[in-house]
């Protein structure tokens, strides 16, 4: 081979080098953006999650408004109850000053009942 032929297909080695070179940056230069479509992906996730904690947030807000409004009207009924017992003991009271029998309940006391009225003797 002649100095002139080894010259030659060196250059050719040397250029294949850097076309295949070429090529794999080109190849690594397009997946840049996948990096960046991983960061998008990322906020994307990111913002959904933000909603849905600001959503359970409200939601828990609106079960504790619930709940206290639960709370009152239980208060309120508890009252209620209270008024009554109260006023069925003056009646039934009234009755044996006056040396009258009050009468029988007109049923029996359910047992789920019973528990919360300990002080109406049966």
């Amino acid at each position: 081979m002649r100095p002139e032929m080894l010259t030659a297909l060196s250059a050719l080695a040397v250029a294949l080098v850097t076309a295949v070179g070429g090529i794999a940056t080109a190849v690594i230069g397009r997946r840049a953006p996948r990096g960046q479509q991983r960061r998008d992906d990322f906020t994307a996730v990111t913002d959904r999650m933000e909603r849905e904690i600001t959503r359970q947030g409200q939601r828990i807000d609106e079960l504790e408004e619930e709940a206290e409004q639960d709370r009152a009207r239980i208060n309120a009924q508890d009252f209620a109850l209270r008024y009554i017992a109260s006023w069925a003991r003056s009646l039934v009271s009234y009755m044996r000053q006056a040396h009258l029998e009050p009468p029988p309940p007109p049923q029996p006391i359910p047992d789920e009942a019973r528990p919360y009225l300990h002080d109406v003797e049966l």
